[in-house]
C-alpha cells in the first residue's frame, strides 16, 4: 500500500459541503440519499464546452496522404454494403462532443444509454457497433408540487436547458414544457456504478430532492451485472410549514435514436406487474433488420405513493395527446386517470411520428418529512446481430428468457432489488475509499473509470450450447422450421463435427499489385480459406474454480461456470471487438472484478493463435496485400461484424509482422494464470503460448534471441516508427521469456523452459548493451533523429513482470533511474505535470514530435507507467504522474473528457478518439497497491534460477512443448476456418 502522507495535490478534496449545504446535508444522512464523501462534482449549470478534436500537422499530412485516399476509399466500399469501417476518420456525428457526460446507465454487455450530468439520456449504444450520441430530449424527469391548497404550485423539467419556441402557443412539443431549473442550487455527484444529484430548493425552496441513479454493475456478480437496467430513488424532504403534494413523472421516447427514431410501427403498452411495480412497454422497432428492442419504465406503488401512467403522447400537433396535453394534465392534477391502465397497446406510430409514454408517481410529503419515490428504466434485445448475419442472445436471456417482453420482469426485480445492489457496490468499494493513504482525487476516478465497462460498447453473450437451446425454444414458440442455410445465418456457432470448407484457386500471396477495380468483397471471395489444425488447443473447457478469494468473494450465483463470450470495442470511434494491444494495458480492471470474464477473452485469442484464415486482405499503409490471420500469431482484434470468425478487422497494417501482440499475449496468460492460480486456464492455452514464442523466433534477424522491429510502425503505436532493437517491443520480449520459462516451469515442460532461459539470458544481455545510455533505455537502436528519445512506456514488460510477481528484468538501479528520467522530462517537463506523461521527450528537454503519437500524451499508458512507479517503491512520483490525467482530463479546469476518456490529447488539450479502451489501465494502478494473494504469497524463489540450461542452449531435446502437453482442439464451429480435427 501507499506509505504516508505522500500525495500533494493543487487540490487535495472535494467535499460535498462545497456544493450543498450542510443543512441540506444532513436532511439525507440517514439513508443513501446523501451523496458520498469522495465524489466527482459538478454543478449543473456548468457550462458544457464544446471538446476539441486533434489536427495533424502539414508534414504529417504530407506522409499519411497515401494512406488516407486508400482509406476513404475503403470508407465508401463498406458504406456501399451498408457497414462502417471500423476506422473511420472523415464521417462526423451530427452531435458535436461535449464536456457533459455523466455515469452511463445498466450492467454490461446489454446495450447502454449514457446520461449526463444535466439530466440528460444519450449515446446510446443498444445495437452493437452503433452509438447514437445526440441526446433524446423528451426521455426526461419533471417534478410537480402543490402547497397551500394549490395556490403553490411550482412545474419544472429536472434538467436546465433552452430550447427553440419555449413558450409559442403554437408549440405542442417538450420546449412547451416548464424548463424553469436554473441548475444554480443543483448538483451533480458521480461514483460509478452511482450518481446523486441533489437539488438543494430548486424549483421549491421548501423542498429538498435527491436522486439516487444505480446500475447493477457488482463485481464477481456475472447475473446482475448482465442486466439492462437501471434505478432511479427520489427522497423528497419538505422543509415548510405546510404538507406538499408532490409528483414526479418519467417520460420516455420509443426510440433508439438513429435511423429508426421516426420509422414508424413503435407501439406503447401499460402494465400493472407484481409487488406495486406498473408501468408502460415500448415497443420499437428497428431499421436495416436489426432486432426489435422494448423498453420498460415503471414506478414502484406504495402506501404512500400513488403510480399512474399515460400510455402514448405525441410530439406533434396531429397526435391525439400531445407534449404539451400531457404537462397540462400534470400541471393541473398532478396524476393520470387511472383507467389508463386498462387500454391495450396503442395504435403503431406512423413513419415521421415519435411514440412516448409517461409514468407518475404522487405522494404527499408533511412538514419536516420525508418520502422515497423509486422509477426504473429497463431495455430488452435479446438478439445482438451483427452486420454480416450473425445473431447471438444475450447473457441476461440464460436468466429472462429470449421474450422482448422480458424488460417488464427485469423492471420489477430492479425496483425490487436495488437495496441488494447497493449493499454490495458499498462492500466493494469501501475499503478502497475509506483509505486514508490514498488520495481523494484518485479513489473516485479509479471507479468512474469503470464507466468504460458499460459505455464501451460492450457484448456479452450467452455460452454456447445455451445458444443452441434458446433457439431450438424460440423455434418452437413461433412453430416454425428453419432451413439449415438459415439456421447456419442465425446461428453463428455449431457442434463440433460442422464446419465450412472453400475450395477455390489461390491467388499469389507475393504479389502486391492488385487490380484498382477489385473490392474488399472481390478479394475475399478470390482467396484460399482454411484453418490448421488447432494443434491441441481445448478450446471448450470450462473454468475451475479459483482458490483466490482476492478476485472473488464467492457471491457468484451462477451454478454454471461457463460466463458466454464477451466483447468490448477498442473506442466508440475505433469499433474493433477487444483489440488485443490495448486490451494489454486494460485487463487489469477485468482481471480484477470479473476475472471469469478475462480468462474467457484470454480462451479465445488462445483459440486463435494456432488458426489460419486465408482470405485475402488489402493493408492500407502500404496498399499491399497478405491474408487475414496468420497461424501463429495473435490477431489485433476479434473482427468488428462477424467477430470470433472474422478476426483482424484492422488494416492499416499487418499486424501478423507486429511484435507486441505476441509477447503480450503471454504476459497477459501468465499474469492471469499466476493471479487466479488456475491450472486448467494453464493448460488449456499452452499450447498457443508455446506457439506465439515460436513464432517471434523469425523477427530475430541476427540470432541474437532479441527480436527486432522492421522500420515501420509494427506496435501499439502505428504511426510510431522503429528501427531496430526497441526499448518498447524488447522489454516486452524479454518479458514473455521469462514469463514462459516460469509457466513452462509449472506445467511441467521442462524443456520449453530451458529454451526460453537460454534466449533471455542472451537477449537481456544484448538489450541492455545496444540501449541502455546510462539513465534509460534509448527508444531505438536506429540512427533516426529520435532513435535517443525518452518513450514513457519503455518499461512495460518490466510492469507485467512486478504485476505477475516475477524478478524484475533489470536490476533496482536500471528501473528506478529509467523511471526518474520519464517523471523528470515526460511528466514535470509537460505544463509542470498537470497532464500526463507525453509518449516521447527528447533529451533536451524537447518534445519528440516525429509524429502524432510521439508527441502525444495516451491516459492509459500514463496509468501504465504509474503503476510501474507503485511497483517500483516511487508513490509519490507515481499519483502526480497519474494526476495529470485527472487534472487534464475530470477536473473542473481540465478539458472537460469526464466519462469519455480518450486515447490521448495534444499539448493543448485536443483528443483523439473518445470513449476509449486503455483508460481501464488505471486499475493497474489499484493492482500494485493491493497485489492478490496467491501473487504476494508465492515463493520468493527466483524461479529462472531453478531452470538449468542445457548445453546446447536453444535446442529443446524434444520437437516442441507444444505436442507434448496437446490434446485434440475444439473447432470455430461456423467459421470461415476449416478444422481438419
Amino acid at each position: 500500500m501507499v506509505s504516508g502522507n505522500l500525495f500533494h495535490c493543487r487540490k487535495n478534496s472535494w467535499p460535498p459541503e462545497e456544493y450543498i449545504t450542510r443543512a441540506t446535508l444532513h436532511l439525507f444522512e440517514s439513508d443513501s440519499a446523501a451523496p458520498p464523501s469522495e465524489a466527482w462534482r459538478r454543478k449543473l449549470n456548468t457550462h458544457a464546452s464544446i471538446l476539441k478534436e486533434f489536427s495533424v500537422t502539414f508534414t504529417e499530412a504530407i506522409k499519411m496522404i497515401r494512406l488516407g485516399i486508400r482509406l476513404w476509399s475503403y470508407v465508401r466500399e463498406e458504406a456501399s454494403h451498408g457497414r462502417k469501417a471500423p476506422i473511420d476518420p472523415f464521417t462526423r456525428e451530427r452531435c458535436r462532443p461535449s464536456a457533459s457526460q455523466g455515469v452511463p446507465l445498466g450492467g454490461m454487455g446489454s446495450g447502454s444509454i449514457s446520461r449526463g450530468f444535466r439530466g440528460e439520456f444519450r449515446h446510446f449504444q443498444i445495437l452493437p457497433a452503433a452509438c447514437e450520441t445526440s441526446p433524446v430530449m423528451a426521455n426526461q424527469f419533471s417534478i410537480f408540487i402543490s402547497r397551500d391548497g394549490g395556490n403553490k404550485k411550482y412545474a419544472s423539467v429536472l434538467s436546465p436547458g433552452q430550447h427553440e419556441g419555449l413558450g409559442k402557443p403554437c408549440d405542442h412539443g417538450i420546449s412547451s414544457w416548464g424548463w424553469n431549473l436554473s441548475g444554480q442550487h443543483s448538483t451533480y455527484h458521480a461514483l460509478f456504478p452511482r450518481a446523486w444529484t441533489v437539488y438543494d430548493g430548486e424549483p421549491d425552496p421548501e423542498l429538498k430532492v435527491s436522486c439516487r441513479q444505480i446500475s447493477p454493475f457488482i463485481p464477481h456478480n456475472y447475473r446482475e451485472s448482465s442486466l439492462p437496467t437501471a434505478v432511479f430513488v427520489y427522497t423528497l424532504v419538505n422543509t415548510g410549514k405546510e404538507r406538499a403534494k408532490v409528483s414526479l413523472l418519467f417520460t420516455w421516447a420509443n426510440s433508439i435514436g438513429g435511423v429508426s427514431h421516426l420509422s414508424g410501427d413503435h407501439v406503447n403498452e401499460p402494465f400493472v406487474g407484481e409487488d406495486g411495480v406498473s408501468g408502460v412497454l415500448l415497443h420499437h422497432k428497428t431499421a436495416k433488420g436489426n432486432p426489435p428492442v422494448t423498453f420498460a419504465i415503471a414506478a414502484c406503488e406504495t402506501q404512500n405513493v400513488s403510480v399512474t401512467v399515460l400510455p402514448c403522447f405525441g410530439l406533434t400537433e396531429g397526435s391525439c395527446i400531445t407534449a404539451k396535453d400531457m404537462w397540462g394534465k400534470m400541471a393541473q392534477d398532478g396524476h393520470f386517470d387511472r383507467e389508463n391502465f386498462s387500454k391495450g397497446p396503442s395504435i403503431a406510430s406512423s413513419p415521421g411520428e415519435t411514440h412516448c409514454a409517461a409514468v407518475s408517481a404522487s405522494t404527499w410529503v408533511e412538514p419536516h418529512g420525508k418520502c422515497t419515490v423509486a422509477f426504473s428504466v429497463a431495455w430488452s434485445s435479446p438478439q445482438v446481430k451483427f452486420m454480416k448475419g450473425k445473431s447471438y442472445f444475450r447473457r441476461y436471456t440464460k436468466y429472462y428468457g429470449t421474450s422482448e417482453k422480458a424488460a417488464k420482469d427485469i423492471v420489477h426485480d430492479a425496483l425490487t432489488n436495488y437495496k441488494l445492489w447497493e449493499e454490495e457496490i458499498e462492500k466493494w468499494q469501501y475499503p478502497i475509499l475509506k483509505d486514508p493513504k490514498l488520495p481523494e482525487w484518485y479513489k473516485f476516478t479509479l471507479f468512474n473509470e469503470l464507466y468504460f465497462l458499460v459505455a464501451g460498447g460492450t457484448v456479452w453473450i450467452d455460452s454456447e450450447h445455451r445458444q443452441h437451446k434458446q433457439r431450438s425454444v424460440q423455434s418452437n414458440e413461433v412453430n416454425l422450421t428453419e432451413t439449415e442455410e438459415e439456421s447456419n445465418e442465425g446461428n453463428a456457432t455449431e457442434t463440433e463435427e460442422e464446419s465450412i470448407e472453400v475450395n477455390v484457386t489461390e491467388t499469389d500471396e507475393g504479389s502486391n499489385e492488385v487490380n484498382v477495380t477489385e473490392t474488399e468483397e472481390d478479394l475475399m471471395n478470390n482467396a484460399h480459406v482454411e484453418q490448421t489444425a488447432c494443434n491441441g488447443y481445448k478450446g471448450g473447457s470450462r473454468f475451475a474454480t479459483s482458490s483466490n478469494k482476492w478476485l472473488g468473494p464467492g457471491n457468484d450465483e451462477d451454478e454454471d461456470e461457463d460466463v458466454g463470450k464477451f466483447l468490448y470495442l477498442e473506442g466508440i470511434e475505433y469499433i474493433m471487438w477487444c483489440t488485443y494491444d490495448v486490451h494489454f494495458y486494460a485487463s487489469f480492471a477485468l482481471l480484477a472484478l470479473f476475472p471469469k470474464i478475462e480468462l474467457s477473452i484470454q480462451r479465445e485469442f488462445a483459440r486463435a493463435v494456432l488458426c489460419e484464415d486465408r482470405r485475402k486482405v488489402r493493408f492500407l499503409a502500404e496498399g499491399n496485400c497478405g491474408i487475414r490471420k496468420v497461424k501463429g500469431a495473435i490477431p489485433h482484434d476479434l473482427g468488428t461484424h462477424d467477430p470470433w470468425h472474422e478476426m483482424n478487422a484492422y488494416n492499416i497494417h499487418d499486424t501478423s509482422t507486429w511484435k507486441d501482440l505476441n509477447p503480450k499475449f503471454v504476459l497477459q496468460v501468465y499474469r492471469d494464470f499466476a493471479a487466479t492460480g488456475d491450472y486448467s486456464f494453464g493448460t488449456d492455452v499452452w499450447p498457443a503460448v508455446c506457439a506465439a514464442i515460436e513464432y517471434m523466433d523469425q523477427f530475430d534477424r541476427d540470432n541474437d534471441c532479441l527480436i527486432e522491429n522492421d522500420g515501420f510502425p509494427d506496435q501499439t503505436y502505428d504511426a510510431w516508427t522503429v528501427h531496430g532493437i526497441s526499448a518498447y517491443c524488447g522489454c516486452l520480449w524479454l518479458a514473455a521469456l521469462q514469463a514462459a520459462a516460469s509457466m513452462a516451469m509449472q506445467l511441467g515442460d521442462i524443456a520449453f523452459a530451458e529454451k526460453c532461459k537460454g534466449k533471455f539470458v542472451k537477449a537481456k544481455a544484448v538489450f541492455e548493451t545496444k540501449l541502455w545510455n546510462g539513465s534509460y533505455f534509448n527508444y531505438d537502436s536506429g540512427s533516426s533523429s529520435n532513435s535517443k528519445s525518452i518513450q514513457a512506456d519503455q518499461l512495460a514488460g518490466q510492469w507485467y513482470m512486478a504485476s505477475s510477481g516475477l524478478p524484475d528484468l533489470f536490476d533496482s538501479a536500471k528501473i528506478q533511474s529509467t523511471l526518474q528520467k520519464i517523471y523528470d522530462f515526460n511528466v514535470m517537463k509537460v505544463q509542470g505535470g498537470r497532464m500526463g506523461a507525453v509518449n516521447g521527450m527528447h533529451p533536451n528537454g524537447k518534445v519528440d514530435e516525429t509524429c502524432m503519437q510521439s508527441r502525444e500524451i495516451w491516459t492509459g499508458v500514463t496509468y501504465g507507467v504509474a503503476a510501474t512507479m507503485i511497483h517500483a517503491g516511487m508513490e509519490e512520483q507515481a499519483f502526480t504522474t497519474a494526476e495529470g490525467i485527472f487534472i487534464a482530463g475530470w477536473s473542473e479546469e481540465g478539458f472537460g473528457y469526464s466519462f469519455q476518456t480518450p486515447e490521448g490529447w495534444t499539448m493543448d488539450g485536443h483528443f483523439r478518439s473518445l470513449v476509449y479502451m486503455r483508460p481501464l489501465s488505471i486499475w493497474g494502478m489499484q493492482w500494485a497497491l493491493s497485489m492478490p494473494k496467491a501473487i504476494v504469497e508465492a515463493p520468493r524463489i527466483n524461479i529462472m534460477d531453478r531452470i538449468q540450461v542445457s548445453p546446447h542452449g536453444l535446442k529443446p531435446p524434444h520437437e516442441s512443448g507444444v505436442k507434448k502437453i496437446a490434446t485434440k482442439a475444439k473447432c470455430f464451429g461456423n467459421s470461415v476456418f476449416h478444422c481438419a480435427c
